[in-house]
């Protein structure tokens, strides 16, 4: 073996070590996130229809809001892992304070402007009579755990740029657990009702929102960080923030899009449409985990102005989403007898999806390149290119979708449109990632 080829092998067991051991826990973390909400329809499902009708339309509401500040965490983590690659941990953990800061500010303002609007948004959503008071019950209850929320966002970005996602799996297991206890005691136990499933959710978000603070201000002791507001830092995180905005809203848009075509293909096709939603969501997370380590991975290596350390970081995270992109088609494919009898007894629904499971089996690799370079950008501080591919996406998509009703091909058609959403991604993420343009060294971008 020559001396070359015995370090590249070094380099790539670096790399496997350092994916491993932070996007495992990051997977863990992010499939604990979307326990909460099962927890709660479980829970509340057992008082009546109207309440569990009027917990989907409120939860529905709660997540989509706060999915829109999910660059709170993107952008801190790669702002802290660039000042970590630069050794400066006082001003990596100062950052991450501005990134807290402006989850505060945001909160409160969701806070006033949902309290007064509540029964307006849930009559806006088609909510019925009898569901509708009790989504805007939750909803005006849970609404005062959005900061909580969004700090969460926040904090788990500061600790992913500090390389450490093993605190955000604890605090997300806790806060299940606590969230399942809570729920289950004042629901039954106080006989509050649905009133009493939201004050569980809110106390148990606080909670993880005030143990990511302890975490937080211990480091920020630790190494001299000031915990004042700074205007000129928060100001700096909105604008770091804006455009990864944009891409998720561009994204909502993608997904808002190809569900309103589906409901107009009928109803066995929105049926299964969201059945393969649910679980194209499912498969996203292990593809965002590896994303995720990206974010810290390249930012630190920015930060320590190492080109070529993120170029082959970069380049084996790309292999990493390919394996298991190319893994997750091959079980989709295998899993589809078994899959889809637990979602629905109808064979209508099921002969609908099954051509369109195929499509998303094939689209997996595709998916693990689109995660993984997108996560290697946003470590980057490469935002503004994120959001101007989002929207070349979105122009490229909606004409093509909603055509599909017209020109036929019916939910396997529409599967086929998101797969061509997926491809135009991956290239102008593989373009850009070709430039070397993202390869902006520094502590700061």
């Amino acid at each position: 073996m020559t001396q070359a080829s015995a370090t590249l092998k070094a380099t790539r067991r670096q790399h496997d070590r350092e994916i491993v051991a932070l996007a495992v826990p990051a997977l863990g973390a992010l499939v604990a996130e979307p326990l909460f909400v099962m927890v709660d329809s479980a829970i509340v499902g057992h008082l009546g229809t109207a309440q569990l009708a009027g917990l989907g339309i409120a939860s529905a509401l709660l997540t989509t809001a706060v999915s829109i500040f999910v660059f709170l965490a993107y952008a801190t983590t790669a702002a802290v892992a660039r000042r970590v690659g630069a050794g400066d941990l006082q001003a990596a953990i100062r950052q991450g304070m501005d990134g807290i800061w402006l989850a505060l500010l945001l909160g409160a303002a969701v806070i006033a402007v949902v309290l007064p609007a509540a029964p307006s948004i849930v009559e806006l959503f088609g909510a019925s009579d009898t569901a509708a008071p009790y989504a805007t019950t939750y909803l005006r209850i849970s609404a005062l755990g959005i900061p909580a929320m969004l700090v969460v966002l926040a904090s788990t970005g500061v600790l992913r740029g500090l390389q450490d996602t093993k605190t955000p799996l604890y605090v997300a297991i806790a806060g299940f657990v606590a969230n399942a206890v809570l729920n289950a005691g004042l629901v039954y136990g106080a006989d509050l009702g649905i009133a009493g499933s939201a004050w569980g959710t809110v106390i148990a978000q606080c909670g993880m929102a005030a143990a990511y603070l302890v975490v937080v201000v211990r480091g920020a002791r630790r190494h001299g960080a000031s915990l004042r507001p700074d205007a000129l830092g928060i100001r700096a995180s909105a604008q770091a923030g804006a455009p990864l905005l944009v891409r998720t809203l561009s994204l909502r848009a993608i997904l808002m899009i190809a569900t309103a075509v589906a409901a107009r293909l009928g109803d066995a096709d929105i049926a299964a449409h969201q059945i393969i939603l649910s679980l194209w969501s499912l498969l996203a997370f292990a593809l965002d985990a590896i994303a995720i380590a990206g974010q810290a991975i390249i930012g630190r290596y920015l930060g320590a102005d190492d080109t070529d350390g993120a170029r082959q970081a970069c380049r084996r995270m790309v292999e990493w989403g390919i394996a298991v992109g190319v893994t997750l088609g091959v079980l989709v494919v295998l899993s589809r007898p078994l899959f889809l009898p637990l979602f629905t007894g109808d064979s209508t629904v099921k002969d609908t999806a099954l051509p369109a499971l195929v499509i998303v089996a094939l689209s997996q690799p595709i998916c693990g390149v689109v995660f993984v370079l997108d996560g290697v950008l946003m470590g980057a501080g490469d935002g503004p290119y994120l959001a101007k591919a989002m929207i070349l996406t979105l122009v490229v998509f909606a004409p093509v979708a909603l055509l599909i009703p017209t020109l036929g091909g019916g939910l396997t058609a529409l599967w086929a449109a998101m797969t061509l959403m997926m491809t135009v991604r991956m290239l102008t993420l593989w373009l850009r990632s070709r430039s070397g343009r993202w390869l902006v060294t520094g502590a700061t971008r």
